[in-house]
């Protein structure tokens, strides 16, 4: 296991998601507004394992993207001038869902922000569970301020 660089509390401080839609649960490597690596912890209680499947757990493709996008939030609203702003979808493209993640997966979320202009930016996306491809995709981003 390697050391962590940030843990909820800390996650907690950069973006506004709360439990129980904060989908990460560390930052282990970052190079801020470049690209994040960070982990989420697939736990038999996780919420969404009740109604999808009962009796056969499976972590939703869509809630796997929303971990990427977080964790890209997390990379990009540490960035001093977007300190205290929100990150919104743009758009995600070119989806693949490749493996099945089940309770008592780690999940490693890795994002490479690929563009950016001004607001707006674009990461390249990828899950996976001990170097095995789960989930990738492109996320476009937008920061907007947080009211």
């Amino acid at each position: 296991m390697s050391d962590i660089l940030m843990n909820k509390e800390q996650i907690m401080e950069i973006i506004p998601h709360r439990d129980p839609f904060l989908l990460i649960d560390e930052i282990v490597d970052m190079e801020v507004g470049v690209k994040v690596h960070a982990r989420k912890y697939i736990r038999e209680d996780d919420f969404w394992f009740k109604g999808h499947f009962p009796g056969y757990p499976v972590t939703p493709g869509v809630l796997m993207v929303e971990m990427l996008a977080q964790a890209g939030a997390v990379c990009m609203l540490s960035k001093p001038e977007f300190k205290g702003k929100i990150g919104l979808f743009g758009g995600i493209d070119k989806a693949k869902f490749r493996r099945q993640v089940v309770p008592g997966d780690v999940l490693d979320l890795e994002v490479e922000i690929i563009r950016q202009r001004g607001p707006v930016g674009t990461g390249q996306a990828l899950a996976s569970v001990g170097g095995e491809k789960a989930v990738s995709c492109e996320i476009t981003f937008v920061v907007a301020d947080n009211k």
